[in-house]
């Protein structure tokens, strides 16, 4: 796992890098709600890369978060590394919370993921992130959501990394459709990406569409891909890294 793409996929795979909850009700008189989301998608992609072949992944959330802006939860999908790994099991921590004095009000969120691999330990790795999204950018409803996670041990190898990322999504008036759109870069000390790069870009842009008859039921059809050379990989692992379409069937309660 020290140059190839597979290595890569072994461990980059982790929690999707946006995940979607429902809106919280308070749950207990001390201030708690519970909120979670269950996914179908025709491909794990994180950061571009695919994590399961290009095969179907299955995927659920559970959040529980405080009236203070604390919360926890736990993210897990199935994986595929050809290797023994085929559960993702993430647990996270974080804090969140709104800068009123400024007449935007952006939401700020920090915390810390852990990307578990219960059958293959040596893929575990700890990445810290902060957040800041902003609403009704451009257009009523729109949102922009900015990104920054660093990790001392990424994909468990010991070596530094960053990852850049700025997402857009607006709807289509009341149509119930609307777009996404996102870019993103990594950047480590020496890991090889392939062709000798220690960075590259992954980027998304598709359309979502909130269906009206089932409360928190969404999909999205999206291009989702990276800019990693693919000279000298086999034709499946190259698949892997280049656009493909990806569709995603989501349920938040």
């Amino acid at each position: 796992m020290k140059s190839t793409l597979n290595a890569l996929s072994l461990a980059v795979l982790g929690a999707a890098s946006s995940f979607t909850f429902a809106d919280e009700v308070p749950a207990s008189p001390f201030g708690l709600s519970f909120s979670g989301s269950a996914a179908l998608t025709s491909d794990y992609r994180y950061r571009g890369i695919t994590q399961a072949f290009n095969d179907p992944a299955i995927q659920a959330g559970f959040l529980l978060s405080h009236e203070s802006g604390l919360y926890a939860g736990v993210w897990g999908s199935n994986v595929d590394f050809g290797g023994p790994a085929h559960l993702e099991l993430d647990p996270y921590v974080g804090y969140t919370t709104t800068l009123e004095n400024f007449a935007s009000k952006p939401v700020v969120d920090v915390g810390l993921w852990y990307y578990g691999y219960p059958s293959d330990g040596d893929l575990n790795w700890l990445e810290g992130y902060a957040k800041l999204s902003f609403k009704d950018v451009l257009v009523k409803d729109a949102s922009l959501l900015t990104a920054v996670n660093y990790s001392n041990d990424f994909l468990g190898l010991d070596t530094n990394a960053w990852y850049f990322n700025a997402t857009y999504s607006a709807p289509f008036g009341s149509t119930g459709f609307g777009g996404v759109a996102s870019l993103g870069y990594t950047v480590t000390d020496d890991y090889d990406f392939g062709g000798g790069d220690d960075s590259y870009l992954d980027w998304k842009a598709g359309v979502t569409y909130s269906f009206a008859s089932v409360a928190g039921l969404t999909a999205e059809l999206a291009a989702v891909g990276t800019n990693i050379d693919t000279d000298g990989m086999t034709h499946v692992a190259s698949r892997g890294v280049e656009t493909g379409a990806v569709l995603t069937l989501t349920k938040t309660f």
